[in-house]
Parts: C-alpha cells; structure tokens; sequence
C-alpha cells in the first residue's frame, strides 16, 4: 500500500476508533447520568416508619410527684441546666421545675414549644402548671413523645429524615471541616486529593487509600459496596460530578447527612445525624451541644473502629481530635474547646429509645400489617402514635429482670433458666401500655408475650365461676359447694381424679372462699353443673380466640393461652364484661402529616354485666383471704385489686391476671423447655405484678353496682339473711330478685319470729 494511502487509513481507522470510543464514551456517561438523575429525581430514600410512645401529659391534678417527672424528662433526653436554655432543657427550684418543652406535630395538630412552670400541692400531686410566657395557667400539656422505634427495610437501613435547615451550623460546618474542607469549591472530585492517594496506591499495588471528597462518598453510600477497585473508583468519580452538575451543594450536603453510615445495631444499620442523634444521645439533632456534635462527626471515619460504647477510649480519641479541628476553624471558641473535651462521651444508657422496646415493637408491626402493606410500611415515611407508656414499660422492665436472678437464686436454678413475659393494659379503651417478651427485654426475639402460648392453669377458674353466677336462680357468691372428691370416666384413657393443690380435703365451701383459696375440687363440681362447653362460651366472651376442645380437664385450666390473650379475657373483666379489643396504635400519619387512620375504641357487651360484678367482688378476696394475700404487704391496704393466681401440673407456669380500676397486668413465669420450675402463681409471678402496680399507683377498685344487682347484709356462716344481731355480718351482692329471704339464726328478726307468731295468735 501507498504510503499516501496507508496515512489516510491510519488516519480514518484512528477517527473511527474515536468515533466508536466516543460514541461509547457517550453512552457510558448517559447511562451514569441516568442511575443518577433516577435516584435523586423522585423518593432517595425508603422511609422506615418512625413508632412513638404516648406522650406524656401534664396538668394540675396529675397524681405524679417531682421526683418522678425528673426521670420521666431525663428519659425523653431532656438536659438539666441552672435555667432554662431552649427546648429540651429543664430547671429545679424551690418553688416546683422550669420545663420549655420541644415542639411537635401531634396527630391533633402542633404544639409548639412552651417555657412552663409545674408546682405540687402538699399531697404530692401536681397543683399547677403555668405558661411562662404567656402568664396564664394551662390544663394540660403534652411532652413530646419518645421515639422507640422504626420499622425499616429487610437490608436494614434506618433513619430519621433531617432537612438542612433543621442541622446545627456547627454539625454542617464541622463535618466539612473535617472531611472534605474544598466542598464548597470542587466539582465533585479533587484533583489533589486523587493524586495523593494514587501515589499511595501505587506504592502498596493495591488499594489502600481514597481521595474521595464529600460528593464521592455520597456516590459511594447510594451505589457501591464497600470494595476497593479501579472501576468502582472511576465510576465513583465521574457520577459524582454528573450529581454536582444537576444538584446544588446544599442538596448534596442534605443527602449526606441523611445518608452516612454511622453504627450498626444488631441487624438495623444507623443511617443519618437525625438517627445517630437519638441511637447515640436520645435527643433530636438540633439539641447536640458541641462534644456530642464531635462523636458523631468523628463517626464517619469509621462507625466500627471508633464505635463509642464497644471502644469508648477510641471514640473519645477521636472525638477530641475532630474538637480540635472545630477550634482550629473557629467553629468553637477556646472556653468551649476547653470544656468540651473534659466532657465524658455521655451516651444514652442502653439504646436510648430507639429499639429500646422491641417486644412492644413486634406488636405494633402486626397490628399495623393487619392495615398496611408491608413495603408501605417501611418506605413511606409514616408516623405510628402508640399506646405505650414508658413509665409502665420501664416499670414491667425492671421487675421481671430483678425477679428473675432472684428466683433462681431461691430455687437453687443455674442462671438464665428461668423466663418471663408481662403486659400492661388500660381498663377503659384496651390499651396496651407495656409489654415484655423475656427476660432480656432488648432482645428482639422470640416474644413470649404474644407467641408463647402456655396452660393458664387457675387463670381458668374465675370463668367457670363466672358461668355458674350467670345462673341466679342455682348460684350467688355464698353458695355452698361441695369439697369431695372426683372421678370421671375417659372413654379410651385412665379415669380422671382432680385433687385440690394441698391434697386434702376442707369439707363444704361457699362460693367466694372456693375461688379465694383456689380450691380444685368445688372447681370441678360447679364446672360440671353446666358442661365444659358452656365454660369454653364464656371464655370466647371474655376473649379467648383458641379451638380447645371442651373437656372437663379444662375447669382447672388445661387450655394454652399467650399473655396478651390473658390480658384480654382479663381486662374484659375488669371492664364489667365490656371488651375492646387490645390495641397498641392510636394513629398513623403519612409523612406531609397527614392522619391515614386513627384507633376508634369499639366497646362492645360481651359478658353480662350483673355476674360479672359479682365474680369481681370474689376475685378481691383471692387478695385479701386468698391465695395472693401476700400481695397486700407490697400494695396499700385502701386500696381493692381483683385477680387469680394460676399454677399449672409440676409447677411448669407460674401466672398471676389481675386489676385496678386503671389498669390490667398479666405476669408468667416459666421455662422455654417446660421442665417444672418449683414455682407457684403465689411465690413466682404474683411478687412481680404487685411490685409493677405499686410502681405505677394503680388506682384501687371502687365498685358501683349496676341495676341488676343488689346488696344485702348476710351471715357469712350460714349464707342467710342477716341483721345487726348477727356479729361478723357483711354486705353481700346478689342478681336483683335472688338475694336470700331466710334470716341467719344470728339475727333478731329469726329469734323473735316465735314470740310474733304467739302474738298473732292472741290477737
């Protein structure tokens, strides 16, 4: 070939292989250009749904001492101070506290943030609660609510969206300052910094060191692993300047800061100062004062290396030397540098909030999925308002979690065999205030408290009393039972013999002392009066959901129920044989805060009212003659509380339901591989219920009767009619029309009935 000819085709093969390599090229960028305006362009990222606690409320009249909301203030991470320094902080003065509350968006509107001043009155309640600012007494007032919780993605990723305005100055500043100071200048890459790191990784042969700027590691969080490659690297670069070509630098600051990887909790990844603000301190970001701002800052490097509750000499290492680079940018003065790194870490105990009640959490979640799609749920952004209060969580918490060494200890049981399950209700409106899946109540795990279904042994009984008091015209709460024993024949099994707990036999019972001392054999008499189906009716009506089959053994409890169930059947009870079923939502908010659906309390009549008085008027001597009267050395004795026992065959499941006037709490104790366990309803879960009730003041029962029922002043030897000559006489309730119209012996009116019968002779 010519070499005229051989240049041209040099020549057209050089401009067609650029041609092709640009076309290429073209369309490599295109397609980055795509993957970057796609992620941006719509939603950046999936939502977890953030859960709340109730709020707590104030108001003059609150039955709750200073003390008390000292720890209730601590818990929402408010901060002490001499006065008060904006929202989140609180004061102590003779006179009563200082409070300026943080803003919120409750599901009934904004509150915004108030400077209050709270008194107490000489009985320990609240007095008073005064806007500050206004100079006018208010009725009631919210805190805002604890953030316990997100539910978010199966890869893990949580977060509380933050937007830049809402950043501290020195967070945005000091990040910057710390870890890309030319952001505000480059164009998504730096020169310098890629030179400096090539030269690095070219003398290793390998890898070893990045030159990213704050925009590529923003690149690198949405796109790439966590790999250290030439392709990843290129790629990394040219996305990042496509991404400060179409967005402004403080778009892609925002997006960093909601984006950054900052620890990682079990299986959920913290994602964004605005969670790593609650995971952290248990406060929102905009309340981080500057040693707290300088942990989280100093996190980026490296959330593993430098994580502060597993290598706090490390973090706080590092977090001192990002304090430094504040002070050397004039970011703090030298008083504040001076201070702050005196300052410990001052972490949040355990995880401050958020997951700190998983079990609680679990319940929510299938609730919710009842409702909601589940990618909804964890993409959308929503607000979830709980029934949960802290303060009867913290309360259940700590007493299964000390009750449960101590009981080992007593029964010679190696350590951690023992587990537990609680929950806490609302009497009006079936509320679910605290819940407890084990005795690791951080643990996210198997939930006793609504998966564990375990017989519920003597729980049993109070319905098949209850069955029998529907029954005015055979039985009332003076009934004499007989205390005999049992054998029923078992078509294809061994005969059954119930026998009482103690083995002997007490001869005949009224009614009220045979579920007061929780006697088998009067159980199994009265239950078979009506028939174990009946028995099984009633307890559908007070809120079982199982399919037991009805048989005699069932009398005695031989039906598997989890806790929460218990504290349904219960709590219908406790509201007079009205049930609401238990709901642990209020309302849920899209994320522009718009209400989606809100709990509606639907109280419906299931059991009838009149017995229902009845049987709760017997279920207060299982407290005060029965077999939890040792309750009453731990709870006030002006005080009525209704509930059973429950002990199960060995000893397997120790159980104690019972009730106030405010609330309903449910406490099991027991072995996950069911060996028996020595401990009765009396000596296992009643200690712990009785110290929860005490914790949360539960209001005593102060029983009306309804109009179907009637008092009368009775004999309690005889079960008759009584009057002021019979010593010992009480009051009585009785269905209207069925209370008994035979004087006792005792009383005036049998002893003169001779002498009135001679005188109508006479006359």
């Amino acid at each position: 070939m010519a070499p005229r000819k051989l240049k041209a085709f040099i020549l057209s093969s050089l401009l067609l292989i650029l041609s092709v390599g640009l076309v290429a090229f073209s369309a490599y960028l295109l397609t980055l250009d795509k993957r970057v305006r796609d992620l941006f362009a719509g939603s950046r990222w999936q939502l977890p749904a953030q859960v709340y606690a109730a709020p707590a409320e104030l108001y003059p009249g609150l039955n709750l001492e200073r003390e008390p909301l000292r720890h209730e203030l601590a818990r929402l991470g408010y901060r002490e101070a001499s006065e008060l320094q904006g929202p989140g902080t609180y004061a102590a003065g003779k006179a009563g506290l200082q409070v300026q509350t943080r803003a919120f968006d409750f599901w009934d509107g904004p509150q915004p943030s108030l400077q209050l001043g709270i008194q107490w009155g000489e009985d320990g309640n609240v007095s008073q609660v005064y806007d500050l600012e206004a100079g006018a007494p208010r009725d009631i007032v919210r805190l805002d609510p604890m953030l316990i919780g997100s539910i978010y993605p199966k890869q893990g990723e949580d977060r509380v969206l933050v937007k830049l305005s809402e950043v501290p100055e020195l967070m945005s500043k000091g990040l910057l300052a710390v870890e890309d100071q030319g952001f505000r200048h480059h164009f998504g890459v730096s020169p310098k910094g890629i030179l400096r790191a090539s030269i690095a990784n070219m003398r290793a042969g390998r890898v070893v060191q990045g030159g990213s700027t704050l925009t590529q590691q923003l690149v690198k969080n949405f796109f790439f692993g966590s790999e250290q490659t030439w392709q990843r690297k290129i790629n990394e670069a040219f996305m990042a300047v496509l991404l400060e070509v179409h967005y402004s630098k403080d778009e892609i600051l925002e997006g960093y800061l909601n984006e950054v990887h900052l620890g990682q909790d079990g299986n959920r990844a913290v994602h964004g100062f605005g969670l790593g603000a609650h995971f952290y301190f248990n406060k929102p970001l905009g309340e981080l004062q500057p040693h707290e701002v300088a942990l989280l800052v100093g996190l980026v490097k490296g959330p593993s290396y430098y994580n502060p509750r597993r290598n706090p000499k490390r973090a706080l290492e590092r977090r001192n030397l990002v304090l430094d680079v504040f002070r050397e940018e004039g970011l703090i003065t030298e008083p504040e540098y001076e201070a702050a790194v005196k300052l410990p870490l001052g972490l949040a105990g355990g995880r401050s909030g958020v997951e700190r009640y998983p079990a609680f959490v679990e319940l929510v979640k299938r609730q919710l999925e009842l409702q909601y799609r589940k990618e909804d749920l964890v993409s959308e952004g929503l607000r979830i308002f709980t029934t949960l209060e802290p303060r009867a969580q913290e309360s259940l918490e700590r007493r299964i979690s000390a009750a449960m060494p101590q009981l080992e200890k007593n029964r010679k049981m190696k350590a951690d065999t023992l587990e537990a399950a609680g929950v806490v209700t609302s009497v009006d409106g079936g509320e679910v205030l605290a819940l407890v899946g084990g005795r690791d109540t951080r643990y996210a795990g198997f939930n006793r408290a609504l998966d564990s279904r375990r017989s519920i042994g003597s729980l049993a009984k109070p319905f098949v009393y209850l069955t029998a008091l529907m029954h005015p015209d055979r039985f009332n709460v003076y009934s004499i039972l007989p205390d005999e024993p049992i054998t029923l024949e078992r078509a294809g099994s061994k005969p059954w013999s119930p026998m009482n707990y103690d083995r002997q036999l007490h001869g005949p019972q009224p009614l009220v002392n045979a579920l007061a001392q929780s006697y088998n054999l009067p159980t199994v008499y009265l239950g078979l009066q009506f028939g174990a189906k009946a028995m099984r009716d009633t307890l559908v009506a007070a809120g079982y959901s199982g399919d037991a089959a009805p048989v005699p053994s069932m009398f005695l409890g031989a039906v598997e129920i989890s806790p929460l169930e218990v504290a349904q059947m219960y709590g219908t009870l406790a509201a007079s044989g009205y049930q609401a079923s238990l709901s642990s939502i209020r309302q849920v908010q899209t994320l522009d805060r718009k209400p989606l659906s809100q709990s509606q309390i639907k109280l419906k009549q299931t059991l009838p009212e009149g017995p229902v008085y009845l049987l709760n008027w017997s279920l207060q001597a299982v407290l005060t003659q029965g077999t939890a009267r040792s309750a009453y050395s731990v709870l006030p004795g002006d005080r009525a509380f209704a509930g059973k026992t429950g002990t199960t065959d060995d000893y397997r499941d120790s159980w104690f339901a019972g009730f106030g006037a405010d609330r309903v709490a449910v406490i099991w104790v027991g072995r996950d591989d069911n060996k028996p366990t020595g401990l009765s309803g009396a000596n296992g879960a009643l200690p712990i219920w009785t110290q929860v009730m005490k914790d949360l003041n539960a209001r005593g029962l102060d029983p009306v009767p309804p109009p179907d029922v009637e008092e009368q002043l009775v004999d309690p030897a005889s079960g008759l009619k009584a009057d002021e000559g019979c010593p010992g006489a009480r009051s009585v309730p009785y269905i209207r029309g069925y209370a008994p119209e035979q004087f006792a012996p005792c009383a005036n009116a049998a002893q003169s009935a001779p002498m009135q019968w001679l005188r109508d002779i006479f006359e």
